[in-house]
């Protein structure tokens, strides 16, 4: 039986939602086959893109090659033990560069010309990468948004910014258009961490970043915060406390256990008291994986385990201001 009047309901929009893959090549393709793979209409990756480490690859007299990977010197003697180092570099986020002995000890002699290296290499991967998402999303109509986080610096994140992209966009700093009634507000910077990372500011800086983000919403109810910092004591930001005057910060115990407090921001938690935004997606803390209501508000955080070359994600189906159904994932 039809009923007159009655409007047939909107199809939900699906998003899948990523975080914190550090540079690791086998977790970033699975972010961009998640979209074909899960039926999304876009693809969020929420920050700290890029990787944190440059391993010199050392070729010696005799042919050979040395590298000290995670403390520990290795050695390789074939192309194929080689290979194996490059893919277990790639699964890791970490750059390398292979170089005789002196082209080593005259770049270990100069901290200066290793950052120049590094973001030389962070760039060109992530351009790699911008090359890949295109060729792999073409014709699909799935949507790659991006936003740098606090380990992401400046001058690397460049490379994500490209002129005629039809499926990869960077987003930080801008509200986009998600479908014809949700839109997304994204900020990438955190709170001060024991790290010094290159894209941590005071908390208070932090708040008005998001209040100018803020003022370009027009629909709080439609609207998705894609802010990298989880909002402070909400269970998304639980992770050992640390003590910072040990180099490094080394975790405070109690009782012979591992202390735990909230390490998220209270700029981002006031501004979603605030403004009731319909969805929250945050990362930042790896290890705190899940989903809370602040008020009206569904925030997650789908942690991550990049290092294995595990994709953690968050499946979200939105509509008409709501979250209808989410569900994190692992593969």
């Amino acid at each position: 039986m039809s009923f007159l009047g009655k409007k047939k309901s909107k199809k939900p929009t699906r998003l899948f939602f990523a975080t914190d893959i550090h540079g690791s090549e086998r977790t970033y393709r699975k972010f961009i086959n998640a979209g074909k793979f899960y039926e999304a209409n876009a693809i969020i990756m929420g920050g700290d893109i890029s990787g944190k480490l440059l391993i010199p690859i050392i070729r010696e007299p005799s042919g050979n090659y040395r590298a000290t990977l995670q403390g520990t010197v290795q050695h390789f003697a074939t192309d194929e033990e080689l290979k194996q180092l490059y893919d277990r570099l790639g699964l890791l986020g970490f750059y390398w560069q292979v170089m005789d002995e002196d082209e080593y000890k005259t770049l270990a002699a100069d901290p200066a010309q290793v950052d120049r290296l590094f973001h030389q290499l962070a760039r060109k991967r992530l351009s790699e990468w911008v090359d890949l998402a295109e060729t792999r999303l073409k014709g699909t109509g799935i949507r790659c948004y991006v936003t740098g986080g606090n380990d992401d610096d400046p001058e690397v994140l460049e490379a994500i910014h490209g002129a005629n992209q039809e499926s990869f966009f960077a987003c930080e700093a801008k509200v986009v258009q998600i479908d014809d009634d949700h839109t997304m507000a994204s900020v990438g910077f955190s709170n001060p961490t024991p790290w010094k990372t290159p894209r941590e500011i005071p908390d208070e800086k932090l708040g008005e970043i998001i209040e100018e983000m803020c003022a370009q919403v027009q629909d709080f109810e439609h609207c998705i915060f894609n802010f990298h910092v989880p909002p402070i004591d909400s269970t998304l930001d639980s992770c050992p406390k640390l003590d910072t005057s040990t180099d490094p910060p080394t975790p405070v115990t109690s009782a012979g256990q591992i202390v735990f407090a909230g390490a998220g921001s209270p700029a981002v938690r006031k501004a979603i008291e605030k403004y009731q935004p319909m969805l929250g997606l945050h990362g930042h803390i790896h290890e705190s994986q899940g989903m809370v209501k602040i008020g009206r508000t569904t925030c997650m955080n789908p942690g991550s385990e990049y290092g294995e070359g595990v994709l953690r994600g968050c499946l979200v189906n939105i509509a008409g201001g709501q979250v209808e159904s989410h569900q994190m994932t692992r593969g």
